[in-house]
């Protein structure tokens, strides 16, 4: 092979990996984080798990994605370390789907219809109509199979073009004599293990083998221990994720690499020994990719069907070597709760990440809401226990804006669909007003201190106003969280005329205040008082207004509330009238 050879391999091998990556990305999103989500649902039986794994990485084509989103599903805390081992054992058969898929371009025949299904004969096509898909198509779906497309021509085209640049290596004695050299199973499987653990993909460095098929001089002694040394070589990527991982994170990492060392020494031992015994004529042979495929599944298959009984073995295993008196790394599995789930590693794969950012607002909103109306219980029966929660509450929220917020600039940075992106800016719109809730909640809860210590109350006629306005603050969170948590335009729509109502509200009481003032009937302290509760009160409306608002706006695609507000109180929208009449007849003031 030439100078000019060697660049063909070279570029072969670029477009060969390029063309999995885009491939691998396109189909992440084309999922949206739905698969990934199922890893941590349907593991309750082993079987489950393991055409779960294979499910999911078939169709995402990476064992090694799999593999770390289950290291950071434990590490969260999202998935027990029992449930992840047939999820790995899976994902090392789904892998196999990429080879097989790769067979195709050896297909051989002078028949249309057979033709038809060898890469080169289609994957024109398909580049052509996946350009068309992602250039042309403001459809995301069809952008996403425009990906798919481009990748897999891309890979296909790598793969022929390696095909072909490593032929004429066949009458090279050097590179031959390499390839007996691999026939020693302990070289070969150094030599499997070194090439998967530089690229780091089990399914590529397969490719590349199948690729060196082309030369004629790849034999089936040489292919098989290559191939269980790519099996174990796969296991750097989790081993790597494991890293400041929590003691269960490292274990499902060890889980991993156990399987694959446990797994390639009984394949071997038994297919070395009845090779011995027996003599299996085919090991001289040429391998094709075709064969290369097989050998690769029988063996996923195999370590499967013989491990999954011992699986609580292997788990076993794993926490002998970390043990739980080992101090975890700094910093490692540290949060509580919902915050424990924003897990960098799932930042790789930006519709998981997302899903996760949306559980860790869910709770955020849980706790902003339970802060508030806690607060608001305290002015007519003050609690110091219930005090204390506002507080804890309250610092809960500030530690969920800080975190999601920071996960989300993350997230921001990479590659998101159109969908995603809106999601995304949701989010970031609205933790900015769930911690603001929250902040009013403890003010709320400080003017509920400042009447206890100082023993004073509202007359009948303020707390009976107090009331009817804690009804309508309480009954404006219930809607927009509703709204919120089932993205519920509908819902998200009665907000508004609610809080116009409610700043009403709050200008009347504070008119009635001003009345009793000058009859001597109220004192200008707790004028004050009721003027922070009030005002409070009327700006955890707004606050509730403002996430009422993003998510219609996100519906739309654009974030521009003031003017969806001013369109909805215009002359061209009279019913928002009528609703806001409604909403100020429900919440009178007697």
């Amino acid at each position: 092979m030439d100078f000019f050879g060697i660049l063909t391999m070279a570029g072969g091998l670029a477009f060969f990996l390029y063309g999995m990556d885009v491939m691998g990305s396109g189909l992440s999103r084309a999922s949206g984080g739905r698969l990934e989500m199922l890893l941590e649902k349907l593991t309750n039986s082993r079987w489950k798990a393991v055409l779960l794994g294979a499910g999911v990485t078939a169709v995402i084509q990476s064992s090694s994605a799999t593999t770390v989103m289950v290291v950071g599903f434990v590490n969260a805390g999202i998935m027990k370390l029992s449930s992840v081992v047939g999820i790995i054992m899976g994902a090392n058969v789904g892998t196999t789907v990429t080879s097989w898929i790769l067979s195709l371009a050896g297909i051989e025949s002078s028949n249309f219809w057979i033709r038809l299904f060898k890469p080169s004969s289609f994957a024109p096509a398909l580049a052509a109509l996946g350009v068309v898909f992602f250039l042309f198509s403001k459809q995301e779906k069809l952008k996403n199979a425009g990906m798919i497309f481009i990748g897999f021509a891309v890979l296909m085209s790598g793969m022929e073009t390696m095909s072909g640049a490593v032929k004429p290596l066949a009458d090279v004695p050097e590179f031959t004599g390499i390839l007996t050299a691999f026939s020693n199973p302990v070289l070969g499987v150094l030599a499997g293990l070194v090439l998967t653990a530089v690229i780091q993909s089990s399914s590529a460095s397969v490719g590349i083998l199948q690729a060196l098929c082309a030369t004629g001089a790849v034999s089936y002694g040489a292919a098989v221990p290559i191939i269980m040394g790519q099996n174990i070589g796969t296991c750097v990527t989790a081993m790597i994720s494991g890293i400041g991982a929590s003691r269960n994170a490292k274990r499902a990492a060890l889980i991993h690499l156990y399987f694959n060392l446990v797994g390639t020494a009984v394949f071997m031992l038994v297919f070395y020994g009845a090779n011995a015994a027996v003599g299996f004529d085919f090991m001289g042979r040429s391998a094709n990719a075709a064969g290369i495929a097989a050998v690769h599944t029988v063996f996923n298959l195999f370590a499967t069907a013989v491990l999954l009984p011992f699986s609580s073995w292997l788990e076993k295993l794993a926490c002998l070597t970390i043990r739980e008196e080992e101090t975890e790394a700094a910093g490692a599995g540290s949060g509580e709760g919902a915050l424990q789930i924003l897990d960098a590693r799932f930042l790789a794969t930006p519709g998981l990440a997302l899903e996760q950012c949306r559980a860790a607002a869910a709770d955020m909103a849980q706790c902003a809401r339970e802060a508030i109306f806690l607060a608001m219980s305290l002015i007519s029966s003050y609690n110091g226990e219930k005090a204390r929660q506002v507080e804890i509450l309250e610092k809960k929220v500030d530690d969920y804006e800080d975190e999601l917020g920071s996960y989300l600039v993350k997230l921001s940075g990479g590659d998101l669909s159109a969908s995603e992106n809106s999601s995304l800016s949701l989010l970031l719109h609205n933790i900015g007003d769930l911690e603001r809730i929250s902040d009013h909640a403890l003010n709320i809860k400080e003017a509920a201190e400042e009447l206890a210590e100082k023993n004073l109350c509202f007359s009948n006629k303020a707390s009976e106003e107090l009331r009817i306005f804690s009804q309508a603050v309480q009954d404006i969170v219930d809607i927009s969280w509703k709204a919120l948590e089932e993205e519920d335009l509908e819902l998200a729509r009665e907000v508004e005329p609610l809080e116009e109502a409610i700043d009403s509200l709050n200008a009347e009481i504070k008119k009635r205040h001003i009345k009793r003032l000058r009859k001597g009937k109220c004192t200008i302290e707790m004028g004050f008082i009721l003027s922070d509760i009030t005002t409070n009160y009327e700006r955890v409306a707004d606050h509730c207004s403002n996430l009422a608002v993003s998510l219609i706006e996100a519906a739309e695609e654009e974030f521009a509330a003031h003017g969806y507000l001013d369109l909805l109180k215009g002359e061209d929208h009279p019913e928002f009238g009528e609703d806001v009449k409604r909403m100020k007849e429900k919440y009178m003031l007697p």
